[in-house]
């Protein structure tokens, strides 16, 4: 059994049990969080369920583990023939995620 959920501007594919990485959600750790914006559920190989958008009454139900920050990337812009030069970090939040069930 597989869903995938909208978040975060992203789309991703869940099953009960997986770990998830999505953009930063206002929550505590150990609480659960309920994604209703559910666009497939498919309960075995044969049954799928396709929503347009959304399918209507699913829901995934997730218990947060963690926030955090990921690895620093760096940004670096310049011109060339110019002085222009601007060096950048940046350092994405996130939330992970457990996923309890598909309902």
């Amino acid at each position: 059994m597989f869903a995938v959920i909208a978040t975060g501007g992203k789309q991703v594919k869940v099953s009960v049990g997986d770990e998830i990485y999505v953009e930063k959600l206002d929550l505590q750790p150990d609480e659960k969080y309920e994604f209703t914006e559910v666009l497939l559920v498919s309960d075995d190989e044969s049954k799928v369920k396709i929503g347009s958008p959304y399918v209507k009454g699913a829901k995934v139900v997730a218990t947060c583990v963690k926030q955090g920050r990921g690895k620093k990337i760096i940004v670096y812009k310049y011109k060339k023939r110019k002085k222009e030069r601007k060096k950048q970090g940046h350092r994405q939040s996130y939330t992970k995620l457990i996923v309890e069930s598909i309902e």
